[in-house]
């Protein structure tokens, strides 16, 4: 195997199950835009950090690691939902984990910051980051949506999620 086959391979390998298309809209979401500043002045520094300076919160730091009643987890930033609980699990990573979210609601795009390429994904609404998405996870979709916690809000089962910002 000559060096360029190994580092295609090498590549091809590491973005196995990454690579997904990239989501509709669900049907009657409208994207959101709101200058940086205003999204500076709604969430906290770390939730801020996270979803437009597209930073990570430390592993293990987020109280919805541990979060398994019935409910929805909606983006932190537009309160768009995302994912159902019944697709949460434990990965071991230190960040909340999902096996898929809810259809039409994410956005993939390539990330490079670890030289590697990564499929990153963010709310389909307002665009903020939530994690990146490897193809490690459990079946039924073999897919592992890792997402930092301060970018997601948990509505328990029978609450009504909050409005949508506008």
């Amino acid at each position: 195997m000559n060096r360029r086959r190994f580092f295609a391979t090498l590549v091809g390998g590491v973005a196995v199950g990454v690579a997904a298309p990239v989501r509709l809209l669900a049907e009657g979401v409208t994207k959101l835009k709101k200058p940086l500043t205003e999204w500076r002045t709604l969430l906290s520094p770390a939730a801020y950090d996270v979803l437009f300076e597209e930073a990570t919160e430390r592993p293990r730091s987020s109280v919805l690691n541990d979060e398994k009643r019935p409910g929805t987890f909606v983006c932190a930033a537009c309160y768009l939902p995302l994912f159902n609980a019944n697709a949460k699990y434990e990965s071991g990573t230190g960040w909340p984990s999902f096996y898929e979210p809810i259809e039409g609601r994410l956005e993939t795009k390539r990330d490079w910051k670890l030289i590697l390429p990564r499929t990153e994904y963010h709310c389909a609404r307002c665009e903020g980051h939530q994690g990146h998405l490897f193809g490690d996870g459990p079946a039924p979709t073999g897919q592992r949506y890792c997402n930092n916690g301060v970018a997601l809000e948990f509505v328990p089962q029978g609450q009504s999620a909050p409005a949508l910002r506008t």
